[in-house]
């Protein structure tokens, strides 16, 4: 995996990745670019994401598996742009209940009975999504106020 950075601008990236922000996937289908919000989770220098029956991207991962993927920590009252943004191969892989609980209780917290129905019962009629990125662009964006 290639980092680029500006070396006046940038920041920490995996104090950064293990915050529990959006991110924007972006895959291909029928040569148009297509945008799917959703929580991830980082470890070992590859994305987690959670794909389930209602998502349309698995399908288009299994097509063709070149995706990017941007982050963004923005604050407008302090003026914090943060930016990571990556690009890279993903793959379907089975639903695996560890992983898809570990990025889960980034966004949910540890608490299940808390969570919303919609995340209290997945399984294997859901999938996983590892991205492993060949590049990854870190950069602050951040303005004065």
């Amino acid at each position: 995996m290639k980092i680029i950075r500006d070396k006046k601008r940038s920041f920490d990236l995996d104090a950064f990745l293990h915050k529990p922000l959006f991110a924007h996937l972006s895959t291909v289908a029928d040569d148009a670019p297509r945008d799917s919000p959703v929580w991830f989770l980082w470890e070992e220098s590859e994305l987690w994401i959670i794909g389930t029956s209602a998502d349309s991207f698995p399908k288009r991962i299994t097509e063709n598996p070149k995706c990017a993927i941007g982050i963004v920590d923005f604050n407008h009252k302090e003026g914090k742009v943060l930016h990571v943004g990556f690009r890279g191969q993903a793959a379907v892989e089975p639903f695996n209940v560890t992983i898809a609980k570990r990025l889960l209780t980034r966004y949910l917290g540890a608490n299940e009975n808390q969570w919303d129905p919609r995340f209290k019962h997945l399984d294997d009629t859901n999938v996983l999504i590892r991205f492993i990125p060949d590049t990854v662009v870190v950069r602050d964006q951040s303005y004065i106020i």
